[in-house]
């Protein structure tokens, strides 16, 4: 996990510095640049992966081809294996085995990896920009055209690395090649599958074995690892599962004084056995991080910036114990877990509905873990977004994911919970859904925030002056607000800001 940054077209060294400093909390650990015939590539590094040997940026053999890689792919054991006994590896880094599977596989390379990444590699006057299948980790990119007429093309895995050079910024497209020859290419799609008429056991034991297999396989690390517990279903079954594996395995929750989620996560690890930590926040502090958790967020979003900061107090809690957490986003999406869906009567809109919400993760969701993440120097792992597990889950019924209970109710992700309820604890796998922000008590918190926050804001007049950006309320003006004044040039930030209901 890293920041990758490089400008092509153009060898601007001092240029691709201010780069990488604007994003070297995503790298404390390294920090490389190298200079081409028609550009320069950079690298801050966060040592996951053989932390003595894997510095970026990477050469292959006879330098013909270099590489800078954010993320980590989970099968380069496997790819090693089967295609690199006629390369010379110099570590045991992933990211290595990207460049060597390039070399023998050229744009197919993408295809090959299982994981989450965003790389670029170059090739004499090629320049080869992928990022993974989901959006996990970031990239975006700008055009720049030069007094000459050439184009300057600059990317990076945070959008104020670019602020400063351009005034468009865009998101590089999840499941998106690009080649400097060709253009883009789309190599994955997620799936728009019709789901299998199977007995609800084997649709059961599908979940169950699918979702275990993810989790094993984020597993792998040569730095200490652990798991976000919010006491929830989704970051108990991650935590349950990965305890499985793991002799020791430390898990962190987030909340105010006496709020659900620290409650339900005391519970959950003691049944576990996980070694848990927990802080309670305060408003005074929400009060004084959040223009640092807007600033790293990268948005104004309201329903981001909510569930951001209980976010950002777990992560710089983990920080001081792991390198490397896995999280419950996706889970959500996959099996109908929010209150909305409820709304939804007919089965195969919540169907379509589930798979859109997938496609939509990239720019909300994982971008707030991300970057709450990285902020402080640490690795999110998702694995409810799995590929294989978002296969699986595409083929499962809806009815048994929002399924009618005898009494009437409706009860949300139901398959998930009965996969996993000999894990844990009844009163847990059964516990009603709360958003983040919910049970960690943020939204108790929220009203003193306001008040003290919001002062001279007409919200009325605010929401006029920025129409174009649909602010929805006095408190996502509020957050608007602080973004801009994060920002010398916020306009490129603002014109990415995801919406998960306004698009």
């Amino acid at each position: 996990m890293c920041g990758i940054a490089g400008i092509w077209g153009e060898v601007d060294e001092t240029k691709l510095k201010k780069m990488m400093q604007a994003q070297q909390h995503r790298g404390p650990d390294g920090y490389g640049v190298h200079q081409l015939n028609h550009g320069v590539l950079g690298h801050t590094r966060l040592a996951i992966m053989d932390p003595a040997q894997g510095q970026q940026p990477i050469h292959n053999e006879n330098h013909s081809a270099t590489l800078v890689a954010n993320g980590m792919v989970y099968n380069h054991p496997q790819l090693r294996q089967r295609f690199g006994a006629k390369h010379e590896f110099r570590s045991h880094s992933d990211s290595e085995t990207i460049l060597h599977l390039y070399e023998d596989h050229g744009l197919s390379t993408p295809r090959l990896l299982d994981g989450m990444y965003a790389f670029a590699i170059t090739e004499g006057d090629r320049l080869i920009l992928a990022r993974d299948r989901i959006g996990i980790k970031p990239l975006y990119y700008a055009r720049q055209q030069q007094k000459n007429g050439s184009e300057t093309l600059y990317f990076a895995s945070e959008i104020k690395a670019l602020t400063p050079l351009a005034a468009r910024v865009e998101e590089f497209p999840p499941g998106t090649l690009y080649d400097s020859h060709s253009g883009f290419h789309t190599y994955y799609e997620v799936p728009n599958q019709s789901p299998l008429e199977l007995d609800a056991s084997l649709h059961i034991r599908r979940v169950r074995e699918t979702i275990e297999a993810a989790v094993k396989k984020r597993l792998l690390s040569d730095v200490p690892l652990g798991a976000f517990l919010s006491g929830g279903l989704d970051s108990s079954i991650i935590a349950a599962v990965a305890k499985k594996y793991m002799p020791e395995l430390h898990t962190f929750s987030v909340g105010i004084e006496g709020s659900r989620d620290l409650e339900a996560a005391r519970h959950v690890a003691r049944h576990i056995g996980s070694i848990h930590h927990e802080y309670v926040y305060s408003a005074n502090e929400v009060v004084e991080k959040l223009p640092e958790i807007i600033y790293h967020l990268e948005s104004f979003d309201q329903d981001l910036v909510r569930s951001a900061i209980p976010t950002w107090f777990c992560a710089r809690m983990a920080a001081e114990k792991v390198k490397v957490i896995l999280t419950g986003e996706g889970a959500d999406e996959l099996f109908a877990g929010y209150t909305y869906h409820k709304d939804i009567a007919d089965y195969e809109a919540l169907h379509n509905e589930l798979r859109r919400s997938v496609t939509r993760l990239h720019n909300i969701n994982l971008q707030r873990v991300d970057r709450m993440t990285m902020r402080h120097a640490i690795e999110a792992r998702v694995p409810f977004l799995d590929t294989d597990v978002i296969a699986m889950a595409q083929s499962v019924p809806p009815e048994l994911k929002l399924k009618n209970n005898h009494d009437g109710r409706r009860i949300e992700k139901w398959i998930l919970r009965k996969a996993f309820e000999d894990l844990l604890p009844a009163d847990i796998v059964w516990r009603d859904k709360e958003q983040f922000d919910e049970g960690s008590g943020l939204v108790d918190l929220l009203p003193q925030v306001l008040d003290r926050l919001s002062a001279g804001i007409d919200s009325e007049a605010y929401r006029a002056k920025f129409k174009t950006d649909r602010l929805r309320s006095g408190e996502e003006c509020l957050y608007h607000r602080t973004l801009l004044e994060q920002f010398e040039q916020p306009q490129a930030v603002l014109a990415n800001v995801g919406r998960w209901q306004l698009d």
